[in-house]
């Protein structure tokens, strides 16, 4: 199942080029009262929810894709756990390139682990990202995201496919500098999710997918998530060693090589094979 969030936090089984509006489904939430359980409330209860969204989106019509407003299909992530460095050839060009590396010396994921962006720099595909930093280089980072759907603390690599929800697009926006990448990927509107989640059933082995990005068409990044230094697995494993991960937290698996600068007015087209594909604006 595709299932997304658009419009006016309304709530959508995707059907083809079809959105179906399953909002009501959330009305079988239970209610919440502070101190809220940690988790994000939909993801918590979505393996209840499913059935129903499913049963729902066959009786009600559909609208176009490309006539609504998709915003990140992950409300509200208690956190957003990102793998630095996680592909061999993106090492390479981050070691070759001062504009990334400032004259440090870059590092593999096995020495930085893994590291947290704010779930504030979070949008979907309908929204802009927005580089106002006219001094600094702003780069697009590609990647593999994926959502946590069942809690997960110290998993083996063996059962930690068991624990996602599903898979998404992911960007991981950067501004290049010398503070640390939590700073540097956390600004607001740097993590985009989309365009939607694909259910972790209809994507199976989530280590051989091709992905790439253009930017106002020209490619950019293109390669495929069997590259992968630290895989899907290993990552889930590896952070659930040190968080325990809920319901909703995300997780990003680390963009390839041939990062590069965008600017207001770009026009980023993200694929990801068996996922799907959005195009993402840049502003000023």
């Amino acid at each position: 199942m595709r299932f997304c969030r658009f419009d006016d936090d309304r709530l959508g089984v995707v059907v083809d080029d079809l959105v179906h509006d399953v909002t009501s489904v959330l009305d079988r939430l239970p209610p919440l009262r502070w101190p809220v359980p940690r988790g994000d409330h939909f993801f918590n209860h979505f393996a209840d929810l499913r059935p129903r969204m499913e049963e729902m989106a066959k009786t009600v019509e559909g609208r176009p894709v490309s006539s609504v407003r998709l915003l990140s299909p992950v409300a509200n992530p208690g956190k957003i756990v990102a793998a630095p460095v996680n592909y061999q050839l993106h090492l390479d060009e981050s070691r070759a390139d001062k504009q990334i590396n400032f004259g440090g010396q870059v590092k593999t994921i096995d020495d930085y682990g893994v590291f947290l962006k704010a779930p504030s720099s979070l949008i979907g595909a309908g929204d802009a990202v927005v580089a106002d930093w006219p001094d600094r280089r702003i780069d697009h980072e590609i990647e593999l995201a994926l959502v946590i759907g069942k809690k997960a603390f110290r998993v083996g690599e063996a059962d930690a496919l068991d624990h996602v929800a599903g898979y998404m697009i992911g960007l991981d926006m950067t501004i290049r500098g010398t503070e640390d990448r939590s700073f540097r990927k956390s600004l607001d509107t740097f993590t985009v999710l989309g365009p939607h989640v694909v259910t972790a059933d209809e994507i199976g082995d989530p280590d051989n997918l091709d992905f790439e990005i253009t930017v106002d068409g020209e490619p950019r990044q293109k390669s495929n998530t069997s590259l992968l230094i630290w895989n899907v697995r290993r990552l889930i494993a590896y952070a659930s060693k040190a968080y325990t991960l809920y319901p909703g937290d995300v997780i990003m698996t680390g963009t390839p090589e041939g990062v590069a600068p965008v600017a207001p007015g770009n026009v980023m087209h993200a694929r990801i094979d068996r996922i799907g594909e959005m195009s993402v604006r840049v502003t000023g």
